[in-house]
């Protein structure tokens, strides 16, 4: 089964996931391969809605930021000081792929409450626990 079978298909309701900001992005910009992934647990954090929030403004409006800080807040689960360490060794270890601060967070969250790390960033394509989905968003569908 290609990608493109397996994720408009394969419906990940009830998964849990930890959507990274790219995954809020591209579901938000109607990427196809992410429609899967939209009736699926979320968990995120503060840090990605901020980027999220950050990034909207940037590329539209602040209604439409606004609009998405109200749709996925209440999906922010907090991290503890274990993540922030695991999360700075993670950033040194890996200083080469050049790691933000939210996406180590955001990937030791993931990992200490046993969900994939959702996300497109190439810096995570061949990382375990991780659902990696880079698709060029189709502007036609």
């Amino acid at each position: 089964m290609n990608l493109e079978e397996n994720s408009t298909t394969i419906e990940k309701e009830g998964e849990s996931f930890f959507f990274d900001t790219y995954a809020f992005y591209e579901i938000l910009n109607g990427n196809k391969y992410y429609r899967a992934y939209v009736n699926s647990e979320i968990v995120t954090s503060k840090l990605n809605i901020f980027e999220l929030y950050l990034i909207i403004m940037r590329d539209t409006n602040e209604e439409k930021a606004e609009e998405a800080l109200a749709k996925y807040y209440g999906f922010c689960e907090d991290f503890d000081e274990v993540v922030i360490k695991n999360a700075v060794k993670m950033k040194r270890e890996l200083n080469k792929r050049k790691l933000s601060m939210t996406d180590c967070i955001g990937y030791m969250m993931a990992r200490q409450l046993g969900i994939k790390f959702l996300t497109g960033d190439e810096q995570f394509k061949d990382m375990e626990n991780v659902e990696f989905l880079n698709i060029t968003r189709d502007l036609n569908n």
